[in-house]
């Protein structure tokens, strides 16, 4: 037999499908996993399209004793759960109405149709059950070139959700080379200011996968050139820096790169995009004193650890790093992760049942003992923290 796309799809991935084309026989995988069969790479979500209504695409796979699971009836979408594993089949779409933002769609049963209101060509090619590919604007020639290009005229598509801006150079930075598309560079800079209508949400998760994405320091020039930066990141940006902590090869860590183009008003930022209170509180402290350097000793490192998680001092030693070139501090984080994290030996009850009264001094004792334990390097044991706890504690008036 002649190979075809589905030859790269594992064998229980293409049981399943098996299953839904054996109900929907015209249903066809369309989008992402098209596009990464094409180029054999990890296939994440595969989505199917289909010609039937949703309520008939969920009779048929339920008569067959499938779980399906109406997960968008509005939009045309149900997902049909087999062997744990979800696969999303929406009818064919045409756009009735856009604002930017959300669209108002119509069923179809015309393939081209739905294929004109997707964003890039790369995105809007089908295969169907035998395995042929069904590719109506060059998408396959475009993923060969490394060319992301909107499909049909790129200013409309932006005006039909300006996420797509984002999404543009995600996908230039996992597919792209060379020169990006001239007509979408320039519909992108004419048309920045539509960000501005989108949630914060949908930004900041589009813009997290742009930060852990491929040849991201290509990408954030490429965002530079069209204009974007300004818009998406008012608080202001230092790319040379970025460009310095990018260079260090540091961990696709969204919030420290991030840390690192908006090094000033990070607090401002978080506030707009309205991060998880556990986004903001590691995005400042990554930002905060002390940090540690190479040239400190086990017991400097372990008086930081006492109050610092060993990630968040990793964190500072790369964008002190990105600061300052000639500093290396690979074994230094390597230190960092190998030390054990120290624990204050010493509670109040301690204390308490060492002789001590009652009272607030207590809290007084513990507090400049701590100091003491990590001033030594967090050295001292449970034994030797009360017997300087029971000195202080007798010193007191």
């Amino acid at each position: 037999m002649t190979p075809t796309l589905l030859d790269h799809l594992e064998p229980a991935r293409l049981h399943a499908l098996e299953q839904i084309w054996a109900v929907l026989p015209e249903a066809r995988l369309v989008g992402g996993v098209v596009r990464d069969l094409m180029v054999e790479r990890p296939i994440a979500d595969v989505d199917l399209a289909v010609p039937q209504p949703p309520e008939e695409v969920m009779q048929g796979l339920k008569a067959q004793g499938m779980t399906v699971v109406p997960t968008g009836l509005a939009h045309g979408t149900v997902t049909a759960v087999i062997d744990s594993a979800p696969y999303e089949i929406t009818t064919l779409r045409r756009d009735v109405e856009t604002d930017g933002r959300h669209a108002v769609v119509c069923w179809t049963d015309n393939w081209q149709e739905d294929a004109a209101r997707r964003d890039f060509t790369i995105n809007a090619m089908f295969c169907d059950s035998t395995g042929t590919v069904h590719d109506y604007f060059g998408g396959q020639q475009d993923l060969a070139n490394g060319i992301v290009r909107f499909v049909g005229d790129a200013t409309l598509r932006i005006q039909e959700d300006a996420l797509r801006i984002l999404r543009f150079f995600r996908f230039w930075g996992r597919y792209g080379r060379g020169q990006a598309d001239a007509q979408a560079m320039h519909a992108i800079t004419a048309q920045a200011d539509l960000l501005n209508g989108l949630s914060v949400e949908r930004i900041w998760s589009e813009l997290k996968r742009i930060l852990v994405g491929p040849k991201v320091l290509e990408v954030v020039y490429l965002m530079q050139q069209a204009g974007i930066l300004p818009v998406l990141l008012p608080e202001g940006t230092n790319v040379p820096l970025f460009a310095q902590l990018m260079a260090c090869h540091p961990p696709a860590d969204a919030l420290l790169r991030l840390a690192a183009l908006v090094p000033e008003k990070s607090a401002d930022l978080a506030r707009r995009l309205k991060f998880s209170r556990a986004e903001a509180a590691r995005l400042k402290a990554m930002q905060a004193e002390p940090v540690p350097l190479p040239d400190m000793s086990d017991a400097q490192l372990r008086h930081l650890l006492a109050d610092t998680s060993p990630d968040i001092l990793a964190a500072r030693s790369w964008l002190y790093q990105a600061r300052h070139p000639d500093v290396l501090g690979t074994e230094l984080r390597q230190r960092l992760a190998q030390l054990e994290i120290p624990v204050f030996p010493l509670a109040g009850r301690d204390l308490l049942e060492a002789g001590c009264q009652p009272g607030p001094h207590v809290g007084q004792v513990l507090k400049d003992v701590r100091n003491w334990w990590q001033q030594g390097g967090c050295a001292a044991d449970k034994q030797a923290c009360l017997a300087h706890a029971l000195g202080l504690a007798k010193a007191l008036p």
